[in-house]
């Protein structure tokens, strides 16, 4: 959630960064009355607790009628601190509530507006002109006996698929490529839990706007996370961080891609179920901006090593997530749509998540403090799409990317 302390001291900022989300401003406005009004009710409870115990003192001293008639008294004052204190509690929930639709401030550079309202940072490389009609991914991978999307839907319906052969091989390489690279640069890989806890999931800011991509087990009240971002964020919930923590969570991943009806619905590019390896990062808040930056470079030394074009966005503050105060994706050209997708995305959450989720660590002067919170994409299953793609032959074999041939065994796949 965001800072109270900005809120209460400059309420425009917060204002500004609502507008440029596309969000409504006069959340701000009841905050700060609901605050105000806490505020009010703390000090109030806070003077008829004082009052009595100083009461309560005066009636020990006191004897007969004189301590009968205080009792009185005291009976009532204890009255209107009950009162107090359920007027204390009820404004501290009603304020608790109102942070909770804030989303984080957005980055005073993020370009404003919707979906299409992104920045292009920059190209690198370009796409390639072949000599063929060039196949997508799903064509190319039926040849190569390595995607199943019609025994998917049979099994799980649509959305799903089976990764077979050299498919699941290709995927497993591409996964283990990631995690020996974040390894490589101080990350501690993780296989994390894809079932998080209703207050984890709330915690990162997953249960706003978009909660309906989101499934849920009711029986159960757990969560299936879309990333590992969920379940490294709630890792430190309610500790006190000895130092920077870097980590590259290996999950599963699901989402309901509820509202995407009809959108990327041929092969694996939109789908229910998928694989990834995710860096997440806790560290001072003055530090963050550096480190985000970071992360987009170590995405972008991934995308190198599968050699495809692709360009670095700037996302506009309408399409940031809840937790997001800025946002870059990296998206890869796929030769059979002639357009650029998404592959990675690497997200500054400041000290959003962290203070949700409490978070913190000690400062030179030992005093605890908010840590800010980051994550970034290394590798995901929807990669394979713009490989085959890219680097397809016209005999419908598929060239390995030389950094990736060491782990997956294979220059070449070859059709079956």
């Amino acid at each position: 959630m965001i800072d109270l302390k900005v809120l209460r001291e400059n309420p425009e900022i917060v204002r500004a960064s609502q507008r440029a989300r596309g969000e409504d401003e006069g959340v701000v406005d009841s905050l700060l009355s609901a605050d105000e009004r806490r505020r009010s009710a703390i000090s109030r409870a806070d003077t008829l607790r004082a009052e009595q115990k100083a009461f309560g003192k005066e009636v020990g001293r006191a004897k007969g009628d004189e301590k009968a008639a205080l009792l009185v008294k005291a009976k009532d004052l204890a009255a209107e601190v009950k009162a107090a204190e359920a007027e204390q509690n009820a404004t501290a929930a009603e304020v608790d509530e109102l942070l909770t639709k804030i989303p984080n401030l957005v980055h005073p550079d993020a370009p404003v507006g919707g979906e299409d309202d992104f920045r292009i940072v920059k190209h690198v490389g370009e796409p390639r002109a072949f000599d063929f009609e060039p196949l997508d991914h799903l064509d190319l991978g039926a040849k190569l006996g390595a995607i199943d999307m019609e025994r998917g839907a049979k099994v799980g319906g649509s959305r799903f698929y089976f990764l077979k052969g050299v498919g699941a091989q290709l995927e497993l390489a591409l996964l283990n490529m990631a995690a020996a690279q974040a390894t490589a640069n101080g990350f501690e890989l993780m296989i994390t839990p894809t079932l998080v806890r209703p207050e984890i999931m709330a915690g990162t800011g997953f249960l706003g706007a978009h909660s309906s991509e989101i499934y849920h087990l009711p029986a159960d009240d757990l969560y299936l996370v879309g990333t590992s971002e969920v379940p490294l964020a709630g890792y430190h919930a309610d500790e006190i961080l000895d130092g920077e923590k870097r980590y590259a969570g290996w999950s599963s991943c699901y989402r309901r891609e509820a509202g995407s009806y009809g959108k990327d619905t041929r092969g694996i590019i939109r789908v229910h179920q998928f694989n990834k390896v995710e860096m997440f990062c806790y560290v001072k808040p003055e530090d963050a901006e550096a480190e985000h930056a970071k992360l987009l470079a170590w995405e972008e030394e991934m995308l190198g090593k599968i050699e495809v074009p692709y360009r670095v966005i700037d996302t506009a503050t309408g399409d940031l997530g809840m937790s997001a105060y800025r946002k870059f994706d990296c998206e890869a050209w796929v030769p059979s749509q002639q357009r650029f997708l998404e592959l990675t995305s690497t997200s500054n959450c400041t000290t959003f998540q962290a203070r949700r989720l409490n978070v913190r660590y000690r400062d030179d002067n030992g005093k605890t403090q908010i840590a800010a919170t980051l994550n970034g994409t290394l590798a995901t299953t929807r990669w394979i799409v713009s490989i085959l793609e890219n680097h397809q032959n016209a005999d419908g074999s598929v060239t390995v990317p030389e950094a990736l041939r060491p782990f997956l065994g294979l220059d070449v796949l070859k059709p079956r």
